[in-house]
């Protein structure tokens, strides 16, 4: 199935954003949230955000230590539910559908909108079996060989495993396991990948292949991505938005306007250094 055959959501939101690098899909809107707010308990971890984030694209999420990247990035395919203190208010729209509304199942939406984490977390099964692992749940298991030869090799990983297939994915290098979790996150076919900081934890040359593959990625997945690396965000993203202090986004709008010539004060402070 084309991960755009979508199981469960059809209906596009047509926006009006003039087209920019990629003009087939510049006009249509994969994820839009409109006055979403999350408070844990008390502590309030996002402020009435509004925000469209474009197909195809890749969008950075950026912004200091505790301003509500991640808890953004986890509402996106409901893992905020898992937090027993959590409240969501607001709407968040996939493909024009509300994410929260009552019909829609959480596990579905998760096949929709994959998620890799800041550390590479394999599971302790052979390379083979970890890409595998989603689509047996699904019992898409027509031409398995084939279908986890194509995501490793889309995860940029094949030709470092070929032939090793049943080894243990805990003993690839940490570049490598997460390079297999992005191979198991797409071997699904999602319309949306999430990653959280996904190459925090890496050396500078594997951070280098993550870098790359996001880029490719793009051209079939929209790619959101959290990362406190601004360099790393103005290399890769098509958009940035700009969480500050409080869960509040301050500045979004595409990468090379925000870093060269950012409207607000606060992100042009945060982005030299001045704080954050």
């Amino acid at each position: 199935m084309s991960h755009h055959d979508s199981p469960t959501i059809e209906t596009a939101v047509e926006t009006s954003e003039p087209p920019t690098t990629r003009p087939e899909t510049a006009d249509r809107t994969a994820i839009e949230a409109r006055g979403l707010s999350v408070s844990y308990g008390d502590e309030q971890a996002l402020q009435a955000v509004d925000l469209e984030i474009p197909d195809q694209r890749v969008t950075a999420i950026i912004g200091p230590s505790g301003c509500g990247k991640s808890t953004f990035l986890r509402c996106l395919n409901r893992m905020n539910d898992l937090v027993e203190t959590a409240t969501v208010g607001g709407e968040l729209l996939f493909d024009g559908t509300d994410v929260y509304g009552e019909a829609i199942d959480p596990v579905a939406l998760r096949r929709q909108i994959g998620m890799v984490f800041q550390h590479p977390n394999p599971f302790p099964k052979s390379i083979y079996d970890n890409v595998a692992y989603g689509l047996r749940i699904q019992g898409q298991t027509d031409d398995l060989d084939g279908r986890v030869r194509e995501a490793l090799e889309r995860a940029a990983l094949w030709d470092e495993v070929e032939g090793q297939l049943d080894k243990s994915a805990l003993d690839l290098s940490g570049g490598q396991q997460q390079r297999l979790c992005i191979a198991r996150a797409i071997a699904v076919d999602p319309d949306v990948l999430l990653m959280d900081e996904p190459a925090s934890a890496l050396d500078p040359i594997a951070t280098g292949k993550i870098e790359d593959l996001i880029e490719e990625l793009a051209a079939d997945y929209t790619v959101i991505i959290v990362t406190h690396n601004m360099q790393q965000a103005a290399r890769i993203s098509d958009r940035t938005a700009v969480f500050l202090t409080g869960g509040e986004l301050v500045e979004y709008g595409d990468t090379e306007q925000i870093f060269e010539d950012p409207a607000s004060q606060r992100v042009e402070d945060y982005i030299t250094g001045k704080f954050g």
